[in-house]
């Protein structure tokens, strides 16, 4: 056996499946509580996880022999990324898995809110019809600006060829990505011509209320926002200023600031004022941070992460 991998949440069996091929010794602790879990990991050669706990430095500190942990999905933030790289232990996350997946819901999320689709089949299941208060608008003839252009962003701008609409994208890390989806250009060129901004960004310190009043302030035109990035991404007091001048004509949700890591707990805490605002809006659409969560994305995240795995091991 190559050692153990502890699974600590519950993702597609095919990881667990290809490594145990592959000559690991899988473990599932999906069950056990979170305050038991840094005990039972001390000899594990690597850690499968999504969100349910954070490795930091105290607990990898633990696991002498760790030699990987992989991630489902995209962000790190829940991982002492700066220990591992101390202790040379790979990071394997899995972005190409659900990317395709995020760039389909985000596009559904905005010609929904353009057309008023939610608060139309709201008011017909209570027996209203009512036409002229649910005019749509239009996506063709506007410009799209992206923030951020890894997988989510380049799979976004890939969706709207056919819409007869022009894609900027904006990325402090990139340069040379223009294609004939998007056209690469500047914040500022963002901020100047942008109907439609959207965030494909990771959350870090530099990253934590990129969106607030400084940002919207900035903005020549009134837009439309997206995020299904990170929740913290987002400023929500910014937002509901924003909403009510005007400056903000609507916004698309699948994340919030104030999620846990426990998404099931959700309603559970008490909320603030902002977000009771933009709860009943309708101006606002919101999923519960399922846009990388589809039936096709459940398996092609677990497979990525076993192609990367294996590879690793087997150089």
């Amino acid at each position: 056996m190559k050692g153990k991998v502890y699974f600590i949440d519950t993702i597609h069996s095919i990881l667990e499946e290809r490594l145990r091929s592959f000559g690991f010794d899988c473990v599932d602790v999906t069950k056990e509580p979170v305050m038991l879990l840094p005990g039972l990991l001390k000899d594990a050669t690597g850690i499968v996880i999504r969100s349910k706990i954070t490795l930091s430095k105290e607990i990898i500190s633990q696991m002498p022999d760790l030699q990987f942990i992989a991630r489902s999905g995209s962000g790190l933030e829940n991982i002492d990324v700066a220990y591992c790289k101390e202790r040379n232990i790979p990071l394997f996350n899995s972005p190409e898995g659900n990317c395709n997946a995020v760039a389909e819901h985000a596009v559904g999320m905005l010609l929904a809110l353009m057309n008023k689709i939610p608060k139309a089949n709201q008011e017909i299941q209570v027996g209203i019809w009512n036409r002229e208060d649910n005019r749509g608008e239009e996506i063709a003839g506007k410009t799209i600006g992206i923030i951020g252009f890894g997988n989510n962003g380049a799979a976004f701008a890939k969706k709207w060829k056919g819409f007869d609409v022009k894609v900027m994208a904006y990325d402090k890390f990139k340069s040379g990505f223009g294609d004939h989806f998007v056209q690469e250009c500047t914040l500022e060129a963002i901020f100047e011509q942008a109907d439609v901004i959207s965030f494909h960004v990771p959350q870090n310190k530099e990253t934590v209320h990129y969106f607030n009043e400084a940002f919207i302030n900035q903005c020549v035109k009134p837009f439309y926002l997206l995020n299904l990035s990170r929740g913290k991404i987002v400023d929500t007091s910014a937002l509901v200023l924003g909403l009510k001048s005007k400056k903000i004509k609507g916004a698309c949700l699948d994340v919030l600031e104030y999620e846990k890591s426990s998404f099931e707990s959700f309603f559970d805490q008490e909320h603030s004022a902002d977000f009771k605002y933009i709860l009943n809006s309708e101006k606002v659409v919101m999923t519960p941070h399922v846009a990388g969560w589809t039936n096709e994305s459940y398996f092609k995240l677990s497979n990525v992460l076993a192609d990367k795995i294996t590879a690793h091991f087997s150089m």
